[in-house]
């Protein structure tokens, strides 16, 4: 004990500012990597890792093992590849983030809004109505050319008629998403990736239908705002960053549309580290707070 306690005094004595803003930017390296892991099944993997290093350590502090030793000195440089690979879906996932640099862009007009907004909730609704299911996929900073090479590319002005005629039952591209850029209709019958949230354990992810998780999987990989209409209740539910909003009147939808698609698709670091500290976060406008139901709020669920 004297000879622990007599490192940690020698380490103590050699801090200085520079040490201490080294040691502050690597811990926050490590916890912004960690954060954007949570949820996901890199966390699993990462705990397993971290089992396994703290049993390792145990065993050679214990006593003197050269066989394990040398067994870990030489898969170690494998590990180091493999790493990569084993986390490239979250790394990707990452930087991308990264790369969108949302608080370094202009916001987009509010006179930009109105008639996409507009056509979007007009159509969900009257596809509420008659129960018709549709996933509508609305465009935003990051490109999702390569979703609008899986479908039908239309390239039409947007109007919540040619909506409503996509997605009436039986015709052949109201099964697929339909990929929204700006005020045009790039494409339709398109293929998106299906959430991964939850496959490792039960959760209501795995008894929602395709469209809702197709709708979680395009918000996971991008930073787009997905309007699924459930074709068995005819519930609208909104997906943005990973996340579901459900049983939303068309007041409430066109709200939120407004307020998502006018903010950045990345916080600011200032907002970043409000919500990641658990302190009350500003809401991206007014009209996010007023279309938030107020018993349910966000989460997954079946629409």
């Amino acid at each position: 004990m004297s000879g622990l306690s007599g490192n940690l005094l020698f380490l103590v004595q050699r801090l200085d500012w520079y040490n201490l803003i080294d040691i502050g930017l690597v811990t926050l390296l490590f916890f912004a990597i960690l954060s954007q892991f949570r949820g996901t099944q890199a966390a699993v993997v990462l705990r397993g890792i971290a089992i396994l290093i703290v049993i390792v350590a145990v065993l050679s502090g214990v006593t003197r093992l050269p066989a394990f030793s040398w067994l870990l000195r030489t898969a170690l440089p494998a590990l180091l590849i493999a790493l990569p690979v084993i986390f490239a879906p979250e790394i990707r996932r990452t930087l991308e983030r990264v790369g969108r640099a949302g608080w370094l862009r202009r916001q987009r007009a509010a006179g930009e809004l109105p008639q996409r907004v507009r056509a979007v909730v007009t159509a969900a609704q009257r596809l509420a109505e008659r129960r018709h299911g549709a996933l509508i996929v609305l465009e935003r900073d990051a490109r999702l050319e390569d979703f609008v090479e899986t479908g039908v590319r239309l390239q039409a002005d947007l109007s919540a008629e040619l909506l409503l005629q996509i997605f009436y039952p039986s015709t052949p591209l109201h099964d697929g998403a339909v990929i929204i850029r700006d005020d045009v209709v790039m494409a339709a019958g398109c293929v998106v990736p299906l959430s991964s949230v939850g496959s490792l354990s039960p959760s209501p992810e795995r008894t929602m239908g395709l469209r809702h998780r197709a709708a979680l999987g395009i918000s996971e990989v991008s930073d787009s705002v997905a309007i699924v209409v459930s074709e068995e209740t005819g519930i609208i539910s909104i997906a943005h960053n990973g996340r579901m909003i459900r049983r939303l009147d068309a007041a409430r939808l066109e709200n939120l549309l407004s307020a998502f698609i006018r903010t950045p698709s990345v916080p600011s670091p200032v907002e970043w580290l409000r919500v990641r500290l658990g302190l009350p976060a500003r809401s991206p406008s007014p009209a996010a707070d007023a279309a938030l139901p107020p018993s349910e709020g966000e989460g997954h669920g079946v629409g």
